[in-house]
C-alpha cells in the first residue's frame, strides 16, 4: 500500500473527522515555496500553510534564530518569570502599530485567542458587551469567535447555543448583490432593531476577508465605521490575522486604505510557522484589563518569540512588501490572460492587494453564477499536477493564492503553469 493511503487509514482511525484535512497527502519535508510528501512526490505550494508562511518553509534566518533560543530556554510561562523576547517582540510591533500614539501589545498563541482576547480588551476599556461583525468573516473556532464568524457551514453546524450579543452586516461584495449603502443601511437597521449603539464594544473587520473569499473590504466602508467609532465610542478591531506581514503589499493590510483602526489582532505568518498571535492596540485601551484578566500557559513562547524577530528582520531585509507586490501582479497578468481563453474554467473577479490574490469560478462567462462542482475540480487537478492549492468563498468558488513571498520567480512560474494545467484539466 502507498504510504499517503498507509497514514490516511490510520489518520482516520485516530483523529477526528472534524478537524478537516484538504488532500491526503502527507507532507515528509518542505524549503521555502516547495513541499515533499511521503513518496517523494514534490509539490509548488501555493497554500503556505494558509497565510502562515510569508517567508517560507524553514527560512534559514528564521531557523538560526530558533536554534540560538532552544540553547537557552524553551518554556518559562511570561506570567510566572517574563523574558526579552516577549518584550523585544512588543516593542518591534508597537513601532509598527497601524495607528498613531502610543501602541502596547500582548501576545497570545493562535489567531482565535487574539480576536477573543482583543473583544475582551474592548469590553473591559468600554464597559460595555455587544459585538458587531461582518457576514462571510472568519474569526476563528472557539465559542465567541465561531459566533463572531459569519458563516454557519462548517463552523457553526451542531455547536450551538452561542454567546449572546454577537450581530453581523452584511459585507459588501457587489458581485453577490451587496453595495457599500446596503451594508451601512443595515447597520443602521440593526441599532434600530437589535442592539443601540452605547451597548457595542467594538466592531471587527477583516481589511481583507480571508475564508470569506479574499474579498478587500472598501475604503467607503471603513471610513464610515471609523467615523462611527469615533462618534459612538465604539473600538475598531482590524483583524490581520490573515492579512498581516507584508501579505497584502504593506505590513499591515488595513494601510492600504488609511483607515486607523484602534486594536489590531495578528498571528499566522507572524513567527513563520511557530505558533503565536497577538494583540496590538492603543495603550489607552490595552491596560483596561485588571493584572491576570489576561494571558495564556503557552502565551508569547519565547521560541516563536525568537522566530517572529527573525521574521520581521526578513521582512525588511528581503523587501518583502514590494515582493508582495511584485508577485501579485504576476500572478493576476496570468491569471487574467487565463481568464481570456474558451479551455479553460470561466474565471472572474481576479482581485487581491499585494499577493493576496484570489479569483472566482463561475458557470457561465460574462455572468456570476458560482460553480463550486468545477471549484473542486480545479483544486483536485491541481493536486494532480504536483500544485497545492486553496479554494474559499461563502458559496466555496474562490481560488485563492497565498504563494510564499520568499518563492524564487522560476518556482513562481512553475507554480503558475501547473494552475494553468489544472483549469484546463476542470475544464473537461
Amino acid at each position: 500500500m502507498p504510504i499517503n493511503a498507509e497514514l490516511l487509514a490510520r489518520r482516520e482511525r485516530a483523529v477526528p473527522r472534524g478537524v478537516a484535512t484538504a488532500y491526503p497527502v502527507f507532507a515528509a519535508r518542505a524549503e521555502n515555496a516547495e513541499l515533499w510528501d511521503v513518496e517523494g512526490k514534490r509539490y509548488v505550494d501555493f497554500a503556505g500553510g494558509i497565510a502562515v508562511l510569508n517567508t517560507g518553509h524553514r527560512h534559514p534566518k528564521v531557523l538560526a534564530a530558533v536554534e540560538k533560543q532552544l540553547g537557552l530556554y524553551t518554556h518559562t510561562a511570561f506570567q510566572v518569570t517574563a523574558y526579552e523576547p516577549y518584550i523585544e517582540l512588543a516593542e518591534r510591533l508597537n513601532a509598527l502599530a497601524p495607528f498613531s500614539g502610543e501602541a502596547k501589545t500582548i501576545l497570545f498563541t493562535t489567531g482565535a485567542e487574539a480576536t477573543e482576547n482583543a473583544v475582551k480588551i474592548a469590553r473591559a476599556a468600554t464597559g460595555r458587551s455587544a459585538v458587531i461583525a461582518f457576514t462571510g468573516a472568519f474569526h476563528g473556532r472557539t465559542l465567541l469567535t465561531m459566533a463572531m464568524t459569519g458563516k454557519v457551514l462548517p463552523y457553526k453546524k451542531h455547536f450551538g447555543p452561542l454567546p449572546a450579543e454577537v450581530y453581523h452586516v452584511p459585507f459588501p461584495v457587489e458581485d453577490h448583490g451587496v453595495t457599500v449603502r446596503d451594508s451601512l443601511r443595515a447597520l443602521e437597521f440593526l441599532f434600530k432593531a437589535d442592539v443601540e449603539p452605547n451597548r457595542v464594544a467594538a466592531i471587527i473587520i477583516e481589511p481583507v476577508q480571508g475564508e470569506g473569499g479574499f474579498y478587500g473590504a472598501p475604503v467607503e466602508l471603513l471610513l464610515a465605521l471609523r467615523k462611527l467609532c469615533d462618534e459612538m465610542g465604539i473600538v475598531l478591531i482590524a483583524d490581520e490575522v490573515q492579512t498581516g506581514f507584508a501579505r497584502t503589499g504593506k505590513i499591515f493590510g488595513i494601510e492600504n486604505s488609511g483607515v486607523e483602526p484602534d486594536i489590531v489582532t495578528v498571528a499566522k505568518s507572524l513567527a513563520g510557522g511557530f505558533p503565536l498571535s497577538g494583540v496590538i492596540g492603543r495603550a489607552s485601551l490595552m491596560d483596561a484589563a485588571e493584572p491576570g484578566g489576561l494571558g495564556g500557559t503557552y502565551a508569547g513562547s519565547p521560541i516563536a518569540c525568537a522566530a517572529a524577530l527573525a521574521v520581521l528582520d526578513v521582512i525588511v531585509e528581503e523587501k518583502l512588501c514590494a515582493r508582495a507586490d511584485t508577485i501579485g501582479t504576476r500572478i493576476k497578468e496570468r491569471i487574467a490572460a487565463f481568464a481570456a481563453r474558451n479551455d479553460v474554467v470561466p474565471i472572474t473577479g481576479i482581485r487581491g492587494p499585494g499577493a493576496m490574490i484570489g479569483f472566482d469560478i463561475v458557470k457561465n462567462r460574462g455572468s456570476y453564477e458560482p460553480d463550486a462542482d468545477a471549484t473542486k475540480r480545479v483544486t483536485a487537478a491541481a493536486l494532480g499536477e504536483g500544485l497545492i492549492l486553496l479554494s474559499a468563498g461563502v458559496y466555496s468558488n474562490v481560488i485563492r493564492i497565498l504563494v510564499p513571498l520568499t518563492v524564487s520567480d522560476a518556482v513562481l512560474e512553475e507554480g503558475l503553469e501547473r494552475l494553468e494545467k489544472a483549469l484546463v484539466a476542470a475544464h473537461g
